[in-house]
């Protein structure tokens, strides 16, 4: 069962703030990725999810904009530590975050038990393999953020896609711009409808460019 008792003795963590629209949230994050980290090849399964991405806070704001209804529900994929589907969840949409890394569920669940309060009973938070899905049911919505970073995982998500998503959904993606997403969304043009606009988040680092998606299948 877990705990945030039991996930502060196996992890060393800092937290980081965020605000959208009206409220504030506090996210664990790791101190030091030395605990997730192949020492023999760095790259190899490197946690890129131990990070709050530019395209989670472009992700969890258009969420938390958009008018909520009870009756739908959002399927959330590589959630990484649950900004998304925290912020989401926290605005009254119902929400399935997903994730392969255990590390990665370790710090989704505990930044919903940090962030969400008994009211916020929409959430689920479950592993989800995408070469070998398991989830029941159907979703008015599938969202997701940075997870177009390799050519092999277009084909896992695109049957993600045509598995969950209710003919009648849409899919919502946030992606930082570069070459994989650029040709993602091109192949996916063929089978969807895609709105997309472009966000840019400015800091004293500099900007940084991301791809806000809405796709909706084609009707003939």
């Amino acid at each position: 069962m877990f705990s945030l008792e039991s996930f502060r003795q196996e992890y060393e963590t800092d937290t980081s703030d965020l605000a959208i629209k009206d409220r504030h949230f506090r996210f664990f994050v790791p101190k030091s990725l030395d605990k997730f980290l192949d020492p023999g090849d760095l790259f190899r399964n490197f946690p890129l999810w131990s990070k709050i991405w530019e395209a989670s806070i472009i992700l969890s704001d258009y969420l938390a904009g958009m008018p909520v209804d009870s009756e739908k529900r959002f399927l959330e994929i590589g959630c990484g530590m649950g900004v998304v589907g925290v912020v989401a969840s926290a605005f009254g949409h119902r929400v399935t975050m997903t994730e392969y890394n255990p590390d990665a569920l370790n710090f989704a669940r505990a930044n919903a038990r940090a962030n969400l309060t008994a009211d916020d009973a929409g959430l689920e938070i479950t592993e989800l393999d995408w070469s070998k899905p398991r989830l029941e049911g159907l979703f008015d919505y599938i969202i997701g953020s940075e997870v177009i970073y390799k050519k092999k995982d277009y084909q896992p998500i695109l049957k993600l896609f045509k598995t969950y998503l209710r003919p009648s959904g849409e899919i919502i993606l946030a992606e930082g711009v570069r070459k994989t997403s650029m040709e993602f969304f091109r192949q996916m043009s063929e089978l969807f409808d895609i709105t997309a606009q472009k966000k840019i988040l400015r800091s004293r680092g500099g900007e940084v460019r991301v791809i806000l998606a809405r796709m909706k299948y084609k009707t003939l």
